[in-house]
């Protein structure tokens, strides 16, 4: 038997971690003396891995300095954690949806731009451990919207393409699902646009979890 694997970004689509984002991001920029990107730009990277994020916000800077960004940014968003100021609050809705659809025979599973440690302290926070067969980060992988994690889910989930869906708030989800050949579906409540999920591939893009369960289902 094949199963129906329901596969979710984190940030943005489980999770409103943004105010964490932001502030880390710009920590990071300040520590090196650079002029820290508006949260418009830095929201628009929420999903890539850290170092394909931080390339495109200074894309005229060396790696080196990428690099050097890259590890102020984990620094502060750790000490954020550590002083107990992380906030990644569940979007309503989510954890009546995950039960809806594990009563439906769906197993479930996550594909994000996060690291290990960040997917395991969202999951801790919010007692979700446990519930996903497959959690792929940004430490195993290429970043989105390479196929990898989709792919690497799909073995482990015991399912196939033509019955996993990928569900993101961005356009680098989207983009994923096309290609990994998987059924796209997006969420608006995220950090880009419904235009720019359908222009990337979204077959559809719900304004509610209700509508998201139907979608998954038709």
């Amino acid at each position: 038997m094949t199963n129906k694997l329901a596969l979710f970004d984190c940030d943005g689509t489980m999770v409103d971690s943004q105010a964490n984002i932001c502030v880390s991001m710009e920590r990071a920029f300040e520590i090196h003396g650079l002029e820290a990107p508006d949260r418009h730009s830095i929201r628009r990277i929420v999903g890539l891995s850290l170092s394909e994020a931080v390339g495109q916000l200074i894309p005229d800077h060396d790696r080196k300095t990428i690099a050097r960004v890259v590890e102020s940014y984990k620094d502060g968003f750790f000490e954020l954690r550590q002083a107990g100021g992380v906030h990644e609050p569940l979007y309503d809705g989510l954890l009546d949806l995950l039960e809806g659809l594990e009563a439906g025979g769906w197993v479930l599973g996550v594909a994000t731009g996060k690291s290990d440690r960040g997917l395991q302290h969202v999951l801790e926070a919010h007692g979700l451990t446990g519930r996903f067969v497959t959690l792929q980060t940004a430490d195993r992988h290429p970043s989105k919207p390479h196929p990898a994690m989709v792919e690497l889910a799909i073995a482990e989930a015991g399912a196939s393409a033509q019955t996993t869906a990928m569900i993101g708030d961005t356009s680098f989800d989207m983009e994923m699902a096309v290609n990994a050949k998987v059924r796209a579906v997006g969420v608006d409540w995220g950090y880009h646009d419904a235009e720019e999920l359908i222009i990337a591939g979204a077959e559809i893009v719900t304004a509610t979890m209700d509508e998201l369960h139907e979608v998954l289902n038709r």
